[in-house]
């Protein structure tokens, strides 16, 4: 691994460390440096402000893991990753969540979840003959929808196994991709 990014990492583990314990909103550059041992210098050479690092953070711990579950086969274990990434970082994304940050959680929900869906979207209509607009809109509704069912099982405290949120959605969900596309086939 570069130095460059041994040094993000240090600081955005240092970041997810401290809202463990602290609010966002109440974490300093300051704080970051210090708890991982650098300067302020080095952090304005790699981010702008805490927010681009804890958007970097969220790119990179999350959204790589899940680049293969782009097709119908395994979408439902890239959205699993989702669940499991937030469980497995659940102080972090919860402190997002109620923070000024927010805005970044959704961005990588919408990001992450947008990518699986339009991947499955594209390979179900593979042989049909759908605009791209309509493969659009019918990704971004059900990306919505999903990061509204995410939003909220963080909301009630994520008590829900996502087994159980996955196996629900995948019974919800199956074959209506291929129904919503047939319902835009050869329009306009």
């Amino acid at each position: 691994m570069a130095n460059s990014q041994i040094t993000k990492k240090a600081m955005a583990d240092a970041l997810k460390e401290l809202m463990k314990t602290k609010p966002l909103n109440k974490i300093s550059v300051q704080d970051i440096v210090n708890k991982c041992g650098l300067n302020r210098q080095t952090f304005y050479y790699h981010f702008h402000d805490i927010f681009e690092l804890l958007e970097w953070i969220y790119k990179k711990e999350a959204i790589e893991k899940i680049s293969q579950y782009k097709n119908y086969e395994h979408w439902t274990e890239g959205f699993y990753q989702v669940f499991k990434y937030i469980e497995d970082n659940k102080l972090f994304c919860i402190n997002t969540l109620n923070s000024l940050g927010r805005e970044h959680l959704e961005n990588y929900l919408y990001s992450v979840t947008y990518d699986l869906v339009i991947g499955v979207v594209y390979e179900i209509s593979r042989n049909m003959k759908v605009k791209e607009k309509y493969k659009e809109f019918i990704a971004n509704f059900y990306t919505l929808a999903f990061i509204g069912l995410i939003i909220q099982w963080m909301k009630k405290g994520m008590k829900e196994k996502p087994e159980k949120l996955i196996k629900d959605l995948n019974e919800l969900i199956e074959s209506n991709f291929m129904k919503a596309l047939q319902k835009y086939e050869l329009c306009d």
